[in-house]
């Protein structure tokens, strides 16, 4: 079928626009990237530039002293945001699950006690204290996961997804003598999976990102995520530059600039890499083929 000129130049337009668009999201990414490549001088001198003047190592070498301790950082990130996504998203999908479903006496209340939650909090020191006195998670993996498994936003979230679910679904089961349990996973979790990997998206964020947590709970050096280590490392950095200030040569430049855009692109790197096998599901019908007739 051939497709009229002002189609084509309608599309020729879009995709130039388009294209422009994405290279242009695509230059801070690669500012970081040569900036982590260039020497400190040269950022102080011209600040950031997307070709580097001179190529350098500097800022790599200086945050890969030790790298094992890197190498174990990065072990505890992934293990926490692994297992911390998978924990939140089962609690999280039942939790939804029970709110959407009509037959439930009590949803409109639990609801209610869910969202008030997100307006009034207890604050950090009854937080802090239930993590470390009464339920004992001081310098534990688990004082690193559980704190995020639940997030009152996601639970409406979830919930508001699986109510858009057709009853006659869930209904037809029931016909068929399949329980609660065995719908939830045989027929709501699958039709659920473009709302799962858009809440899992967002949980393996909080987890790969948060440093706080550890900052809080974590005294021993082999349980350091990998976020809050690099920010140790960068603190360290900002602290050498301010106490070698005028006792060395004027022209000694630390890499701290430098040593921020690497630790960027050690950061970024991994968790980039997770959203490619989830973007499908973002524009994956949610019921086509469930319902006929």
């Amino acid at each position: 079928m051939k497709m009229e000129k002002s189609t084509i130049a309608f599309n020729a337009i879009g995709y130039v626009f388009l294209s422009i668009l994405s290279i242009l999201c695509l230059v801070p990414f690669l500012v970081i990237i040569t900036g982590s490549l260039s020497s400190e001088t040269d950022i102080i001198a011209s600040g950031f530039q997307l070709i580097p003047k001179h190529f350098s190592l500097d800022a790599y070498r200086a945050m890969f002293t030790n790298p094992a301790q890197i190498y174990q950082a990065y072990k505890v990130s992934i293990l926490v945001t692994v297992a911390g996504t998978a924990v939140g998203l089962f609690l999280t999908s039942m939790a939804g699950y029970v709110l959407s479903r009509k037959e439930f006496k009590y949803r409109n209340g639990l609801a209610f006690y869910i969202y008030f939650t997100t307006l009034f909090s207890g604050g950090l020191i009854p937080w802090y204290i239930l993590i470390v006195n009464y339920l004992d998670m001081k310098d534990t993996y688990t004082s690193l996961v559980v704190p995020g498994l639940l997030s009152a936003w996601n639970i409406i979230l979830m919930k508001n997804f699986m109510k858009s679910i057709p009853d006659s679904i869930v209904e037809s089961a029931k016909i068929d003598g399949a329980g609660d349990f065995r719908i939830y996973f045989r027929l709501i979790l699958p039709l659920s999976t473009p709302g799962l990997a858009t809440i899992g998206l967002f949980m393996a964020l909080g987890y790969w990102n948060d440093w706080f947590t550890a900052n809080l709970f974590i005294t021993t050096d082999s349980k350091v995520p990998l976020q809050f280590l690099l920010y140790k490392i960068l603190a360290s950095a900002s602290v050498l530059k301010t106490s070698i200030a005028g006792n060395l040569s004027p022209n000694f430049q630390p890499p701290t600039e430098t040593l921020k855009m690497a630790a960027a692109v050690v950061v970024t790197g991994p968790i980039i890499l997770l959203y490619p096998f989830l973007q499908r599901y973002f524009v994956k019908g949610l019921t086509i083929g469930a319902v006929k007739g």
